[in-house]
């Protein structure tokens, strides 16, 4: 095996560790770590929850005495601050590494090259950019919100072959399958925020939190804030998306009796001044939108959706029922066009992930 494919080799192994935080870790980035002497394993971790060792803690710890010349494998640069846990950068050098290998940058203000910096300065080797992109889709709420104030929108679609969410009544249970309906509380699980507007939550009276995923146990599962949008104070008290009050959070003129119940209450604004208030004042940097068509096009048509996840149901439920997308269009030109990047089927639906091309943007 040639030393690039060695290094492709245990990094996949990195990337593999640092999946098992994706329910726990946030608002922290998932990180994976792989230490690696003479093409041996001798540690490995990673980053199981914020407030805990990171994945290179972990990984020396296993190794001991013997990560002395070794390599170590880490999806993302090692922090170089004092936060909740002493900076890894720093336990790598004192471990005396020969050499670290660096998915991708962490563009966190506080790291930015930062870590890099403290193990070069201590004659340690780093490699950066193995596994780049299969390592950046670990954390791309984690990474946009560092680099841009804004998290990393996901726009969740549940449609007939006709294009339909719901029946004229509003009726809407259910269109697509167990199969592709249990897919969705990964989305929701890996996501700071559930986004949904008071008429969604008028018509269903949705939770919209994690309920069920194969093989984890839910105690270990960072649960998403869900969020109403709700402009005109609309919710009533009782509304199951209340019966855990502590992470429900409503946009809304003051409401005292929200207020009561413990629930964050944020004043309306724009979308755009949302997503930024979620991540710079709540680390939120993931957001999944479940809403109807009204919601889900103004997301669209104001360029805030960075991927969307279209499930496809083999039905029709005819003209009458409400279409997925609302907005007037009359000429080609203003069509907005997506590139399909993933087809999967889930039973007898199929989930589309679809990314906005630049000229929607």
């Amino acid at each position: 095996m040639s030393e690039f494919t060695q290094d492709q080799y245990w990094m996949q192994r990195a990337i593999e560790l640092a999946r098992l935080g994706q329910y726990s870790t946030k608002p922290n980035p998932n990180v994976g770590c792989v230490i690696v002497k003479q093409g041996q394993l001798i540690g490995e971790g990673y980053h199981p929850k914020a407030g805990q060792p990171h994945a290179e803690v972990f990984a020396l710890r296993q190794a001991g005495e013997h990560a002395k010349g070794a390599t170590a494998y880490v999806t993302l640069e090692p922090c170089a601050h004092y936060g909740r846990t002493p900076p890894c950068a720093e336990a790598l050098v004192k471990a005396q590494v020969k050499k670290v290998v660096i998915a991708c940058s962490d563009p966190n203000p506080l790291v930015a090259g930062k870590g890099v910096q403290i193990l070069q300065a201590a004659g340690i080797e780093v490699e950066t950019g193995i596994c780049v992109e299969t390592a950046k889709t670990l954390n791309l709420g984690f990474l946009k919100a560092m680099s841009t104030g804004s998290p990393y929108v996901r726009l969740k679609i549940a449609s007939s072959l006709d294009g339909r969410t719901a029946m004229a009544s509003g009726e809407s249970k259910w269109i697509t399958g167990t199969v592709a309906r249990q897919d969705v509380q990964h989305w929701r699980a890996i996501s700071g925020a559930v986004i949904t507007g008071i008429q969604t939550v008028l018509a269903d009276d949705c939770e919209l939190n994690v309920r069920a995923l194969n093989g984890i146990d839910l105690a270990t599962v960072v649960q998403s804030k869900r969020i109403v949008l709700d402009r005109q104070g609309q919710l009533p008290l009782s509304a199951k998306i209340l019966k855990n009050p502590e992470t429900v959070m409503v946009m809304t003129p003051f409401r005292q009796e929200l207020a009561d119940l413990g629930v964050i209450q944020l004043a309306p604004q724009p979308l755009s001044q949302l997503l930024q208030t979620l991540t710079q004042q709540y680390q939120i940097y993931d957001v999944l939108v479940e809403a109807g068509a009204t919601l889900s096009t103004a997301f669209l048509q104001q360029g805030l959706v960075d991927e969307m996840i279209s499930y496809v149901a083999p039905t029709l439920l005819g003209q009458s029922a409400r279409a997925m997308f609302n907005a007037e269009f009359s000429e080609m030109a203003e069509q907005l066009r997506f590139e399909l990047v993933d087809v999967t089927q889930l039973g007898q639906d199929i989930r589309l992930r679809l990314l906005p091309t630049q000229e929607m943007i």
